[in-house]
């Protein structure tokens, strides 16, 4: 999705404003909670390294880019494996996942990173942050977000509002042909970011054949549609 030729410079990709809610149990049995701690991170920390991973990947092989699932795998590792939203299109991937990882995506998300190329006019306010500023644009990019859809195995997850994740200010490393491709603030060099979005993290799921479809947008601007066919797969003996 591209966000950033359409509004100035920050990436959505595949998912309204909404005070965080309390509820005695989950709603969605096999995902965790908005505001729990899993495998060591937050939501919003999980967001930070879904984005290092997403933006260190070049054009050629992002599976942001990718229309068939054939890059899912490219720089996976740890407990927690990562899904792709897109840059706007609509796509079905086909990815093998190992038995025992966990799953993270967006359903919507953003990036706004800063700097700029000069002809966006993407700076701060005078005596403002960078920090406060890339926070408050993200949040202004994601709250009007109009369409919120999951399903795991055909079963549609509820209260989809709850699981907005705003990141607190981080460093990445962006890949150069990411310029030209979805993101034309990338430099290739550190640089600083900030999340925002809605994501999910599924605990892992049994060996065999599973379909996850999300779809996440601002209705009149921007939507994505992905469905994932995953096949989870043992251990090797």
């Amino acid at each position: 999705m591209n966000l950033k030729k359409l509004i100035r410079g920050s990436i959505v990709l595949g998912l309204v404003v909404i005070g965080p809610t309390a509820f005695a149990e989950n709603p969605n049995p096999g995902v965790l909670p908005p505001h729990s701690h899993s495998h060591g991170k937050t939501y919003a920390e999980w967001s930070e390294v879904w984005w290092q991973w997403a933006e260190s990947l070049p054009a050629a092989t992002n599976p942001i880019l990718d229309h068939t699932g054939v890059d899912c795998a490219l720089g996976q590792e740890g407990a927690v494996w990562f899904l792709a939203g897109t840059n706007g299109f609509s796509t079905t991937r086909t990815c093998a996942v190992p038995v025992g990882k966990a799953i993270f995506f967006p359903i919507v998300n953003v990036l706004d990173d800063y700097p700029c190329p000069p002809e966006f006019h993407f700076e701060p306010a005078p005596g403002q942050s960078v920090d406060d500023f890339l926070t408050q644009d993200a949040q202004r990019l994601i709250d009007p977000t109009a369409i919120l859809e999951v399903e795991v195995d055909e079963v549609a997850l509820q209260d989809l509002l709850d699981y907005r994740a705003p990141s607190r200010p981080f460093t990445f490393t962006g890949d150069p042909s990411l310029t030209a491709a979805f993101d034309p603030c990338i430099t290739g060099s550190p640089q600083r970011g900030v999340s925002d979005g809605y994501w999910i993290m599924l605990t892992p799921l049994p060996v065999g054949d599973h379909t996850i479809h999300f779809i996440g947008g601002t209705s009149s601007v921007f939507r994505v549609e992905v469905t994932y066919n995953l096949t989870v797969v043992p251990r090797k003996p």
